[in-house]
């Protein structure tokens, strides 16, 4: 599919509240093949989302101390973990710190998720994920860990004021712009 038409599709399933003021963009340098064309997701023109831009990926070390650093950051822990963890200590740590190990290693995970979730964001990336969006259920998008299913779907005029409502909890753990355009689509509702 062309990108005009795809853009146009996406931009049809827009929720009336942002219909005109989100829009998708593309850059494509047609005489520098070895140059990958650049996507952005604008609000109000402009850029939200830079696809495809060096400048905008985290180092993973640095994403996992900012989270384990952010309080705000609740992830919880179940007792299969804790008990892995009391497993590989062969039981000689005390119960308190057992828990702190077991965040720690959780905090490290999402934090490399993050790094892979925006190291993966480019112009040929947003086309396969856009043709998904278009091709799959809304529901299936809400749910998937891929940070521009989650846009896509959140900005979907098929996701009703109730079902916006009671996702709160669930964007907590999603990425930064995932959440923004929670926000974004939760105020415009």
């Amino acid at each position: 599919m062309s990108w005009s038409k795809l853009k146009q599709n996406l931009e049809s399933f827009l929720c009336p509240a942002l219909d005109k003021r989100v829009e998708y963009r593309a850059t494509s340098y047609r005489y520098l093949p070895g140059k990958a064309g650049t996507c952005y997701i604008a609000l109000d023109k402009k850029n939200i989302l830079n696809m495809n831009d060096k400048t905008t990926l985290i180092k993973w070390y640095e994403t996992e101390q900012e989270i384990k650093n952010d309080s705000s950051i609740q992830i919880p822990i179940t007792d299969d973990e804790m008990e892995a963890v009391r497993k590989e200590t062969k039981g000689i740590v005390p119960e308190d710190r057992l828990q702190v190990i077991a965040r720690g290693r959780k905090l490290s995970e999402y934090a490399k998720e993050i790094m892979s979730a925006q190291s993966s964001l480019s112009k040929s990336n947003f086309i396969v994920v856009a043709n998904k969006f278009l091709s799959s259920p809304i529901e299936e998008s809400l749910e998937s860990n891929d940070i521009l299913l989650n846009i896509l779907a959140l900005v979907d005029r098929r996701v009703g004021k109730k079902r916006i409502l009671n996702m709160s909890e669930k964007m907590k753990l999603k990425h930064p712009i995932v959440q923004y355009f929670y926000e974004l689509r939760l105020n415009a509702v």
